[in-house]
């Protein structure tokens, strides 16, 4: 098997998060500079089996798309161009941010680390990857 990667996909950064190659466990990888993120993409897909990208898809309560889709729609845009034969789809990522926030206080973080926002985005994406995992 390979593995699944997920994006929490930010104008700034943006969070990955990975499997192991059996799918069972999703793991942070990194937060990256935005504008470095297609080429990070490429390079580790050059080192790793990867079989899906899965892209967080912001929802606001009443289930419209937010406002950081249009970005989103952007990047995926230059996603399919950049890496054609590469699978993605969606997930809902409406409260992610607060579940990692939650996540860094439960594992004892201190308020300062807790303002480590390429933290917060990486343990974001890792949320999204196992409510992936978890829903298959």
């Amino acid at each position: 098997m390979a593995r699944i990667l997920a994006i929490d996909y930010g104008t700034k950064r943006t969070g990955i998060a990975v499997t192991d190659e059996l799918q069972i466990i999703a793991s942070g990888l990194t937060t990256v500079a935005t504008k470095e993120l297609l080429p990070f993409l490429k390079d580790y897909i050059s080192k790793e089996n990867v079989e899906l990208f899965l892209v967080g898809e912001p929802k606001q309560m009443n289930n419209e798309v937010s406002e950081s889709e249009e970005s989103i729609q952007s990047f995926l845009t230059k996603l399919s161009k950049s890496i054609p034969d590469m699978p993605v789809k969606r997930v809902d990522e409406r409260f992610t941010s607060k579940m990692a926030v939650q996540t860094m206080i439960d594992s004892g973080l201190k308020k300062g680390q807790r303002k480590n926002k390429a933290l917060v985005d990486e343990i974001s994406a890792t949320i999204i990857l196992q409510s992936y995992l978890y829903n298959q």
